[in-house]
């Protein structure tokens, strides 16, 4: 158990400095946006790339990686939503937006440095596979849902379902995530070689991806906190960090998914609740203390909960 606290400690950590970077005033946060629009577009994308065109997908089917995370992310959702409306009497926009809380991991900003660190690049092919599909479909469903609620409690008119579509579609073609991946993907598929120099570049960029990431997420924490909502939040916070890895890790059994591939999911399950949630909030206009007590008290916790997780799986 020490030894994988040490091993996933200095993650957090890392988050913590960029917090500490900020609340001290020694930057500015303007700072941590531009350093988190660097990771999204450049660093990420770079370590996706480069890790595809050296990965040995041993025949494995993506489909059952998809089927095990989503299955996770969808029980989850679920008892998060009825957890708020049923037993918290929120309302249906609250719903939504505890489901998504529970269920919408940080994959990109923590999920693939902790998976790098633990498990190399078997576990972060096992994870670019799961970005491939992670934020789009996470972002269609809860869109969606959160719109259907919005008319049902506001009578607000919904959009078309082939709009919400389009913009999806048009968002994800110029996603820096997914043209890292679609290039890996070729160049892996047709045997081209990267020139040495290149190499070098692109294993530099990569290896700056996590740690940047970390400390870009830390600064943007200060923007969140525990603002209201405790109650449920804790709930969710709960939800996200012991039941969903509990459920993604029973899916890849039932699936015999590979070792490292499982590891992989539910350590990236395990993480902290991603900022997607009050993006989604801000969106709606609707249940942002909820999303920010969560994304706050999760990061608190999630030191803890992924060395469980670490620590049960022999990572």
């Amino acid at each position: 158990m020490t030894e994988i606290t040490a091993d996933v400690l200095p993650i957090f950590l890392l988050i913590f400095l960029g917090w500490s970077l900020v609340r001290s005033r020694f930057l500015h946060a303007d700072i941590g946006d531009a350093l988190s629009e660097f990771v999204f577009k450049v660093a990420v994308p770079v370590l996706l790339l480069h890790t595809i065109t050296q990965a040995d997908f041993q025949g494995a089917s993506p489909f059952r990686l998809w089927v095990a995370y989503f299955a996770g992310v969808g029980v989850t959702w679920t008892i998060g939503h009825l957890m708020a409306t049923r037993v918290f009497g929120r309302d249906q926009r609250i719903g939504v937006l505890a489901g998504v809380s529970s269920a919408f991991a940080n994959n990109v900003f923590i999920g693939l440095p902790l998976v790098s660190r633990l498990l190399g690049n078997d576990g972060i092919v096992a994870l670019s596979i799961l970005l491939a599909v992670h934020l789009p479909l996470m972002m269609v469903v809860g869109t969606v849902l959160m719109e259907q609620a919005e008319r049902r409690e506001s009578g607000v008119e919904m959009r078309g379902m082939a709009n919400i579509l389009r913009q999806v579609g048009r968002n994800l073609v110029t996603n820096p995530l997914v043209v890292g991946l679609a290039v890996g993907l070729v160049i892996h598929g047709s045997g081209l070689q990267i020139p040495p120099m290149i190499e070098t570049v692109l294993a530099q960029i990569s290896a700056m991806a996590g740690p940047a990431a970390l400390i870009s997420l830390g600064m943007a924490l200060t923007k969140y906190r525990v603002s209201g909502n405790v109650g449920i939040a804790s709930v969710t916070s709960g939800l996200k960090l012991m039941l969903m890895p509990a459920c993604v890790w029973l899916a890849c059994q039932a699936l015999l998914l590979p070792p490292d591939w499982t590891m992989a999911l539910v350590l990236t399950s395990s993480v902290p609740t991603g900022v997607n949630a009050w993006l989604i909030a801000n969106r709606f206009g609707v249940g942002h203390a909820l999303a920010a007590s969560t994304i706050t008290i999760t990061t608190a916790l999630g030191v803890l909960s992924v060395t469980f997780w670490a620590w049960l799986l022999g990572a």
